[in-house]
């Protein structure tokens, strides 16, 4: 049976009546074409779909519609209208962090996450924040240098 779910996407209100059964990231690409948080592995454990609710990472394959009722949700689309992501996208851009683009998203989403909460982190805090975060492309090894570069280079954002 579908239902109203109201949120906020990307500082925008939205109502959409539907089964709040809907995977999340079907309803972001089909229905309002917000394409940036791509479909990996459909289980939650590659996180290309990756989403920030409430300023929290979350997988969007396996959130069901009804779960974001009430929540504020920010995808890579309206991530890339801030500061911080000009300062990541020169970072991994500068890096060499990201190729095939699957998985850039959800990385620029972890990291954001990531940096929000630890705006130093070491090593070992990267690579434990990008856990969950598959890429089969670039390797890890550039993309920890792109998030330390942009946590020094942006300075004071996070």
């Amino acid at each position: 049976m579908s239902e109203k779910i109201s949120f906020e996407l990307n500082g925008q209100s939205i109502t959409i009546t539907l089964s709040p059964d809907h995977r999340f990231l079907d309803v972001l690409r089909k229905h309002l074409n917000i394409v940036g948080p791509k479909e990996g592995c459909g289980e939650g454990e590659c996180g290309a779909c990756s989403v920030l609710m409430d300023g929290y990472i979350v997988q969007s394959c396996i959130l069901p519609l009804g779960s974001v009722h009430g929540k504020k949700i920010m995808t890579i689309e309206g991530y890339r209208e801030t500061k911080r992501f000009k300062a990541l996208q020169d970072a991994f851009l500068t890096e060499g962090a990201s190729q095939c683009g699957i998985c850039t998203p959800g990385m620029i989403m972890a990291t954001e996450y990531l940096l929000s909460h630890n705006p130093h982190p070491t090593d070992e805090e990267i690579r434990h924040g990008l856990a969950g975060n598959l890429c089969r492309c670039t390797g890890y090894n550039m993309i920890i240098k792109a998030i330390k570069r942009a946590a020094k280079e942006g300075e004071g954002l996070w």
